[in-house]
């Protein structure tokens, strides 16, 4: 049985991502096969369509840790859009690939820098490019 939540994506993150996973090499990362997996089971929705309450690439997210009910923000991005910056999460992260398309209320494991797990739930999303109408980013 798979208890996977279910993922929503816009076809313009789609065929970036597409592209993205198709410009790098067979071991570039070790996530590739994880998004890529991501990828296959998603719905895929024209960007007008797509539920405000779905993480898309470059959204701003707003999580609590369930145990310590400690809120943060990330966003969401693209490898290029992160480099020296604290408050982003790449789509190559494990983390970065298991957030998109998930929607507010999901809960996910979100890996720690030194080993080990904590379970976060998404609270709110921010912000959303194709709720404020970006469709072209």
């Amino acid at each position: 049985m798979d208890n996977k939540p279910r993922l929503t994506m816009s076809s313009h993150d789609f065929e970036r991502l597409e592209a993205l996973l198709e410009g790098l090499p067979a071991n570039a990362f070790p996530g590739k096969d994880a998004l890529q997996d991501e990828l296959d089971r998603a719905d895929i929705v024209d960007p007008r369509q797509m539920p405000p309450t779905v993480v898309t690439m470059n959204s701003t997210v707003r999580f609590i840790n369930e145990n310590t009910r400690e809120e943060f923000c990330m966003t969401l991005a693209y490898p290029k859009d992160v480099q020296g910056k604290t408050d982003r999460i790449s789509i190559l992260a494990p983390v970065g690939s298991a957030l998109l398309g998930l929607s507010i209320g999901d809960v996910i494991e979100w890996p720690l820098p030194g080993g080990g797990t904590i379970r976060v739930r998404i609270v709110d999303i921010i912000y959303q490019p194709e709720r404020s109408g970006e469709f072209h980013r």
